[in-house]
């Protein structure tokens, strides 16, 4: 045997060593030059990961114990069905090999040359003369793809469903060609406000507003466009399919009515409108010819890799089973959502990538009137261009107030409501008793935290740069059920938070929102009101600090006055306190005020403690009346830096010798060097 073979052979040996040492005694091999007539060995990989569960559940059948591995090599596995993990599979151990760039996508790649020039095709002259030599098209039937999806109304008051194909370009997503590019048409005025289903008008009828400029009458194939747009509210997206453009009386008219109907003379009251084959005019646009399966983009240059998502169902699911790790793989280009862990117990996603998906990346949940799974979730992950949110983190029973410990942990959650903008969170938690800690979330237009449930913990995160497009919204925001208390908001860091729009905060609890604990929590150009308390009780703000803010707490008494229905008898917050016996254990037990609740006026904020706190060049420290608030003497409000390590580098770890310590009773340091994401861990 020659040097070359010898040390080949020597390397291949001690990559099994490895392998089996860290993952496991018993693993079975896959990779993408495998074949499911192998072995499963090292040498000799399944090309499925199918096959590899397959063996591995009838080895467990015949008597044999684990623990079982599935090793993946390196290299791209397409999904066109999802893998799913139950009871039989518990224990197992999915990872790349060491080192290995292992990934799963949802789409089929498309070799870059058959993408061909517009100019000289049947297509040309549909298409603007100053673009067509810019734009590709691609014979997407000729390739046997053939299920492009359907464009569907969503944003806000929509359920979430999987989204159309999409384009992805080098690895970034592309958009369907909109107008205008980077901004919004003004509604001009409402002829006809359509229905409005949020006041009882269930007829479904679209509505009618005129526009201004004459650039709509550029479109020649008006049957599938749509436009979005925030037609009422600052915080309510829609995407609405237009039923015709006047373009003489500069008219549009829409197919579906928005929710809460349309309106003008907001800042926020405009659309842009979508899926225009003459839009095609800049990188990163692409149009479907649904009818003829062809698809058009804008040449962007040099062109290393095409795809199209197909893949409109999560790549896994683990259902009603325990002790299942996935690791190291990247997740990508798909239509929905990543994974997917229902009623299990300690099943972890570790070191693994989400992008360019159309959902969520994971969501973890109890089946309803189902077992309470435990000590789920996600570890050292990093999450970027997903169409909605990033983690859907549920689980516990709120009628018993079992706790589910399901987490998100040391994660990286970007760039997320690519398609859908609002209510989609980089972390919606609910249940009870379920953990956000050393999580970094930033670039959004909406929440990066939405609450609901009980007994949370939110810790050590780096929440920064949301709320950039929309309005009255909060960092982290939960609202409307005084039974849903108990969490902690403990050592975060927020700062620029959507310091371009009017009605924005750190923490919002809307429409009277109880029982949270706000403790030890830097707030840094936090919005406009970094604190929103509206109009409920329980809520303590302590050991914070608060920087250059124009406002530091906003408190109101919403329900006593303009939301005062929803503590009507019989209206929305009764029905919620009846729904969980609120008055009998375990809520009676675990908090003890809400058992008075009915008692004394819950309409009045009452036993919102502000203490401890300080408050730097924070220009109005209180908005509201500053008798719903116990705002003790012991809170410190200056002008100048208190002590810092680095104001100027955004180091807001206090100094040994902070007049802080002196002048606030009982002021505990912050760890601000340990808020974020760890590194090295």
């Amino acid at each position: 045997m020659n040097n070359f073979l010898r040390k080949k052979s020597l390397l291949l040996v001690v990559a099994l060593m490895i392998s089996q040492l860290s993952f496991g005694l018993k693993p079975v091999y896959v990779s993408p030059k495998g074949s499911d007539s192998g072995e499963g060995s090292f040498n000799s990989p399944f090309l499925t990961i199918q096959k590899a569960r397959d063996l591995i559940r009838s080895k467990k059948i015949s008597g044999e114990q684990g623990p079982f591995s599935i090793l993946l090599g390196k290299g791209d596995y397409y999904f066109d069905h999802t893998l799913s993990l139950d009871e039989q599979d518990k224990g197992l151990f999915i990872s790349a090999l060491k080192d290995e760039k292992v990934r799963f996508t949802g789409g089929i790649s498309i070799n870059p040359a058959e993408a061909l020039p517009l100019v000289g095709g049947e297509k040309e002259m549909v298409f603007p003369l100053n673009v067509r030599s810019h734009i590709l098209m691609v014979n997407l039937k000729k390739l046997g793809i053939t299920n492009y999806g359907d464009l569907t109304p969503f944003g806000f008051g929509h359920p979430l469903s999987s989204a159309p194909m999409e384009l992805f370009v080098n690895g970034k997503a592309g958009h369907l060609s909109r107008w205008p590019n980077d901004s919004i048409v003004p509604v001009v005025k409402v002829l006809d406000k359509g229905s409005v289903a949020a006041e009882g008008d269930k007829d479904s009828r679209g509505g009618k507003f005129t526009y201004s400029g004459s650039h709509p009458s550029l479109w020649k194939h008006q049957e599938d466009i749509w436009i979005f747009g925030y037609f009422r509210y600052g915080w309510a997206d829609d995407a609405i399919q237009l039923a015709s453009i006047d373009t003489v009386a500069k008219v549009l008219a829409t197919v579906q009515p928005h929710l809460y109907g349309f309106s003008s003379g907001k800042k926020w009251n405009g659309w842009y409108a979508f899926n225009i084959p003459e839009e095609v005019d800049e990188p990163g646009e692409y149009y479907i010819d649904r009818k003829e399966g062809t698809l058009y983009f804008y040449n962007p240059g040099k062109i290393d890799h095409l795809e199209v998502s197909v893949l409109n169902d999560p790549f896994i699911t683990i259902n009603g089973t325990s002790d299942i790790t996935i690791n190291g793989i990247e997740f990508e280009s798909a239509r929905g959502a990543g994974i997917e862990i229902k009623s299990s117990n300690d099943c972890v996603v570790k070191k693994c990538s989400f992008r360019n998906l159309g959902l969520y990346a994971v969501n973890i949940s109890d089946h309803k009137d189902g077992a309470v799974g435990t000590k789920n979730g996600l570890a050292d992950c990093s999450i970027s261009q997903t169409g909605a949110g990033g983690v859907q983190l549920f689980g516990g029973d709120q009628k018993t107030l079992t706790a589910a410990g399901n987490f998100v942990e040391n994660c990286s959650i970007h760039e997320f409501n690519r398609i859908t903008k609002t209510y989609c969170a980089g972390v919606q938690i609910g249940g009870v008793g379920n953990r956000i800690s050393h999580c970094e979330i930033f670039d959004s237009p909406h929440v990066a935290i939405l609450l609901s449930g009980n007994d949370h913990l939110i810790e050590f995160n780096d929440i920064h740069d949301v709320c950039q497009s929309t309005d009255d919204v909060g960092a982290l925001y939960y609202g409307r059920n005084p039974s849903e208390r108990g969490h902690q908001v403990r050592y975060n860091y927020f700062h620029e938070i959507g310091l371009n729009h009017a009605h924005t905060s750190a923490i919002y609890h809307d429409d009277g929102a109880c029982g949270m604990a706000v403790y030890g929590n830097i707030l840094y150009k936090a919005g406009s009101w970094p604190s929103l308390i509206g109009g409920g009780s329980d809520n303590s703000y302590t050991n914070n600090i608060f920087i250059d803010c124009p406002v530091g707490i906003y408190i109101d008494d919403r329900l006593l006055n303009w939301a005062k229905e929803m503590v009507a008898k019989g209206d929305i917050f009764d029905k919620d306190l009846k729904d969980i016996n609120y008055n009998q254990p375990p809520y009676s037990v675990r908090y003890p005020e809400l058992a008075g609740y009915w008692d004394e006026n819950p309409a009045v904020p009452k036993r919102n403690l502000i203490d401890k706190n300080v408050f730097v060049r924070v220009d109005k420290l209180i908005q509201g009346d500053k008798k719903y608030l116990d705002f003790s003497e012991n809170n410190l409000i200056t002008k100048i830096d208190p002590g810092f390590i680095s104001e100027k580098d955004h180091n807001f770890k206090l100094k040994d010798s902070s007049k802080i310590f002196r002048k606030v009773f009982g002021f505990i340091p912050i760890p601000f060097d340990k808020i974020g994401i760890r590194k090295n861990k």
